[in-house]
């Protein structure tokens, strides 16, 4: 989360601990360790300078930390309660000295140029809504030969939503630029990236978020329930049968993202 993020918190503590109870300790997008790994797939991070960008609550960024051993892990969203957390999390797991959360408000990254071998995001750039400021300011903070590797939440192509996907929106409440994989290469290619990869993740997820809705309307409703209310419960399961209808069309479709920046590693 960065250039022209909200402003407002939109992950307080109860949208967290209902998050982190659909997709697993520390994570406030889907798909777990495992997604992690395929998006990182054949990079060595042995020794890099890592930068997480839209890091959350920090479950993601410390996996990335202990999993691959980077030489340095930072974090960094515009969000001061998920960055609270992240913190209290890396110290609970002895990294503090390993990685470094930033909060800051949107708008130029506080990094220098050239600062980081590799940026990672996990479904945080759908909430900037000018993806050219985005990819401008991750080809900034690369050093040259840095590599990009990303997912993101895209909309499947450069016509105007359908009512099943502005309902989806609505129903999300949450500050969504959704666009195009066409307009992401786009943009990566207007910053400057080269060897621009888009996969597509939409069979994988439309088949995750069915069984996400099949457990919080069953086994899980009742915790999610005690950890939040009901109120809160009622409205996600509304948002995620909004959300299969999407998934199912193929109009939102998550999406994997790799570019690198030109010049000598």
């Amino acid at each position: 989360m960065t250039a022209e993020m909200q402003r407002d918190a939109e992950y307080d503590d109860e949208h967290m601990r209902f998050l982190e109870l659909i997709w697993g300790d520390g994570y406030l997008s889907p798909g777990g360790p495992s997604e992690v790994e395929r998006i990182l797939h054949g990079i060595d991070l042995a020794g890099l300078r890592v930068l997480d960008l839209g890091c959350g609550s920090g479950g993601i960024t410390l996996f990335i930390a202990e999993r691959f051993s980077p030489r340095h892990m930072t974090g960094f969203d515009v969000e001061r309660p998920v960055i609270e957390r992240a913190r209290e999390r890396a110290a609970k797991a002895g990294l503090s000295d390993r990685v470094d959360f930033v909060q800051a408000a949107p708008g130029r990254l506080p990094f220098d140029d050239g600062e980081f071998d590799l940026v990672f995001s996990k479904d945080a750039m759908v909430h900037v809504p000018d993806k050219d400021a985005v990819f401008a300011e991750i080809f900034r903070v690369l050093k040259p030969g840095g590599r990009f590797a990303a997912s993101d939440w895209l909309i499947g192509h450069d016509e105007p939503p359908s009512q099943d996907m502005l309902n989806y929106i609505e129903a999300e409440g949450l500050s969504f630029g959704m666009a195009s994989p066409a307009r992401y290469r786009q943009a990566m290619a207007k910053a400057g990236f080269v060897d621009i990869r888009t996969e597509s993740r939409n069979e994988w997820y439309r088949k995750e978020a069915a069984g996400e809705l099949a457990q919080l309307t069953g086994p899980l409703y009742d915790q999610a329930v005690a950890l939040t209310s009901p109120a809160f419960i009622d409205k996600n399961i509304r948002t995620w049968t909004a959300m299969q209808k999407v998934l199912d069309s193929g109009e939102h479709c998550p999406t994997h993202l790799a570019a690198t920046k030109p010049g000598a590693g």
